[in-house]
């Protein structure tokens, strides 16, 4: 058994507090700490005032106070290439998408994962993320970091002991829908030292240890390259207008236009010129450019029961049992970062992506947006929403149907964007 102080951790430092908090509680457990500040956007890019050389400076001022060695490492390509063209991709078709999962997937615990072991020789990597695994330190250690080929059936033979990604005890912090997407072996090689605490005892930590200039920052939100920019002048940096018109649901009356339906996402308030109450964006037809409105934030066309994912990336790689065996299965799901967990009943396909059937009807379903699944405190993994079925405004005009459609029948009804 290596003593504690031989155990290698190479813990990711953004500049913020958590990660700061983190690499410190890994140093005060004796491990060699090495801080290590990913640089995933190059602010040469654009014309935008982007921070990433305030907060790699922010990064190097932690690991100095920590007394532990400090590296810098540029993902700038892999980003571009894996997480960047894919939001521009996926808005182009009409669809919301979410860089944060993607990033923590491809970049963090993908490349750095493999940079840490590889490179920096390792034992672990950490993170400042609210998340906790069914994982001790010393188990941790233990495990095998091995670059397995991916393959697309496992060996049934093989011993697996997955490792379950757990809720943080901070529910309103909780950060495991950002690491819905990550691999089962970057699992078994992390450790979130910030699992079991509250942000306010992190902050309480910070403080009394004087790492005070990341203190006062403001915590980061939003899309990390976009930063205080305005979001719409910004993708308008990448991607072409598509002027059209914004049309009422309930009476096809054309309301105004706008510059690109990839501006708006579904439950947003749309600025109808000339208009002083607000209308709400509740669905758009990329076919036509047309971004449909309604005259209030709850509007029944903004609700919806039924959605499907694409193939779900399962943490412990394959469906739960119970969904294997049943071919349905009760669970909680949610779709944006603290928005309540809303039960569901999940219906197993056979390429692998599911139908989730809300027990009531949720507002502003997005198309783009991943849906990740929890048990308990268990969270199973996402799939991207890729289909929805109809809203509750569509099923309350009938549209000449008796009753609501069968799953199957939806894809005719609502096409994907």
């Amino acid at each position: 058994m290596l003593a504690a102080q031989a155990r290698r951790v190479a813990c990711a430092v953004s500049g913020g507090v958590d990660s700061a908090v983190a690499a410190l509680l890994l140093r005060r457990r004796g491990y060699q700490v090495t801080g290590v500040f990913m640089k995933n956007w190059d602010p040469l890019d654009e014309q935008g005032a982007c921070s990433v050389d305030r907060d790699c400076e922010d990064a190097y001022r932690v690991c100095q106070k920590l007394d532990i060695p400090f590296h810098q490492v540029s993902y700038v390509k892999e980003y571009w290439n894996e997480v960047f063209s894919d939001l521009l991709k996926e808005y182009e078709l009409g669809r919301t998408p979410n860089p944060d999962i993607l990033c923590n997937k491809h970049i963090k615990f993908n490349y750095f994962l493999h940079y840490a072991m590889d490179n920096l020789g390792a034992d672990a990597i950490a993170t400042g993320h609210y998340a906790r695994t069914s994982l001790e330190d010393e188990e941790v250690f233990q495990q095998k970091h091995t670059k397995r080929p991916q393959k697309l059936f496992r060996n049934r033979f093989e011993v697996r002991n997955t490792v379950k990604l757990l809720q943080g005890a901070d529910l309103f912090k909780d950060q495991t829908f950002f690491l819905s997407q990550i691999s089962q072996d970057a699992l078994k090689k992390t450790i979130f030292p910030l699992g079991d605490l509250t942000k306010t005892f992190v902050k309480k930590i910070a403080a009394e240890h004087d790492l005070h200039h990341v203190l006062k920052k403001k915590e980061s939100m939003g899309v990390c390259f976009i930063g205080e920019r305005n979001f719409e002048n910004f993708l308008l940096e990448y991607l072409e207008p598509q002027p059209g018109n914004f049309v009422s649901i309930e009476d096809k009356k054309v309301m105004g236009r706008h510059k690109g339906w990839f501006l708006f996402t579904i439950g947003q308030r749309a600025r109808l010129a000339g208009l002083k109450d607000a209308w709400f964006v509740v669905d758009k037809d990329v076919s036509t450019g047309d971004i449909f409105v309604a005259p209030s934030r709850d509007h029944p066309a903004l609700y919806r029961d039924l959605l499907r994912t694409n193939r779900v990336h399962w943490i412990a790689e394959e469906p739960p049992a119970e969904l294997v065996r049943e071919k349905m299965m009760e669970c909680h799901f949610r779709f944006r970062h603290q928005m309540a967990l809303v039960p569901c009943v999940l219906t197993l396909n056979q390429d692998g992506s599911v139908w989730v059937t809300l027990v009531k009807p949720a507002r502003a379903i997005t198309p783009g947006q991943f849906a990740v699944f929890y048990k308990g405190d268990e969270c199973l993994g996402s799939g991207k929403i890729l289909r929805m079925g109809p809203s509750v405004y569509t099923l309350q005009q009938g549209k000449n149907r008796e009753e609501s459609p069968k799953k199957e029948e939806i894809d005719k009804i609502e096409p994907a964007t």
